[in-house]
């Protein structure tokens, strides 16, 4: 077989696009998986998924489960986000192959790494963002709960983060903005503050790219008659969906340490990290293994349409057809 070239314009745009459109329909359940996550021993405000769903719209409304959606975290930032993991990925693939012939899994999984790496200059200041916006629901339920009331311990960074928490029992208290965080992060800790957490977020992203592209590859294998033809595409969806899943489920441990010290304001009696052991040794002293495991399925039901949905793009082309490189895959014969 040849070896295709490849037009990273495109795989760009397609990476893009798939970002858009898959945040925007997981964005409510990454909320939900966001707050569970960050809930301690003993001070549970949302049973489970569902629960913390109608809860979040009872109390913030429906447009409540998009907080910080059209915000800078989410547009400016998951276009790019996933625009360098699925390109670079294409790319890293592109050049490992020798002659045309298909990669070994050593090398898939080494292009995955490659991907994951690339991908936290812009994963990590945008999860950084996102989790105090999308946090500041359960802590404001938090404080509203009998008994976590009476501590009212709460540890905001500054003044604007505590604005955007809401920490403050006064009508006049709302929310602010991804933008404005960003600012005072900038402001008093410098670019470094909007990198805290940088070693969990590799810890997550590259184990997850080291498992999840190899994986789709060999699954979306499968669906094809002969090895120059394309897979369906309903089967490039669901390879993308069982290999999202199956990635995310595989390093949600690392995804619990990693929100855990990103969340810069803490509820009552919420403890402290100084860094990634610290919060591994106290989550396991304090809640025990299973607390590694919270939002295991929120996460998965996040991940599986949203690399579905990216699979699909890629499969129909959007970015070749923007270009003007060939039509949609999906109207050809």
């Amino acid at each position: 077989m040849s070896q295709q070239q490849i037009s990273l314009p495109a795989k760009l745009i397609n990476g893009g696009i798939a970002g858009i459109v898959g945040v925007t329909c997981v964005f409510p359940i990454d909320l939900a998986k966001t707050r569970l996550q960050n809930q301690r021993k003993g001070q549970q405000v949302y049973k489970n998924l569902m629960d913390c769903l109608i809860k979040t719209v009872r109390s913030e409304g429906y447009f409540g489960m998009y907080r910080d959606v059209g915000a800078a975290v989410n547009l400016t930032l998951v276009t790019p986000e996933k625009a360098i993991k699925l390109a670079a990925n294409d790319l890293f693939r592109h050049h490992l192959a020798k002659d045309g012939k298909g990669l070994t899994v050593f090398k898939e999984m080494l292009a995955g790494c490659g991907a994951g790496m690339c991908q936290v200059i812009i994963t990590t200041p945008m999860e950084m963002l996102k989790i105090q916006l999308q946090d500041a629901g359960r802590l404001a339920a938090q404080q509203r709960m009998p008994g976590i009331l009476a501590s009212n311990k709460l540890a905001p960074t500054n003044a604007v983060l505590s604005r955007s928490y809401n920490v403050v029992p006064s009508s006049s208290a709302r929310a602010v903005s991804a933008t404005q965080i960003a600012k005072e992060l900038l402001h008093t800790k410098g670019i470094q503050g909007l990198y805290k957490g940088l070693g969990a977020t590799l810890m997550r992203d590259v184990p997850f790219s080291i498992v999840y592209f190899p994986l789709f590859a060999n699954l979306n294998r499968l669906g094809k008659q002969s090895e120059d033809d394309v897979a369906p595409f309903y089967w490039s969806f669901v390879s993308g969906c069982v290999a999202g899943s199956t990635a995310a489920v595989a390093v949600n441990p690392c995804d619990v340490v990693k929100t855990r010290l990103q969340s810069l304001s803490k509820g009552a009696n919420e403890e402290t990290y100084s860094g990634v052991l610290d919060c591994v040794n106290k989550i396991m002293k304090r809640e025990g293994p299973s607390a590694f495991l919270k939002g295991a399925g929120c996460r998965a039901l996040v991940i599986a349409p949203l690399f579905g949905i990216a699979q699909v793009m890629y499969f129909v082309g959007v970015g070749e057809f923007i270009l003007g490189q060939s039509p949609f895959n999906i109207l050809s014969p």
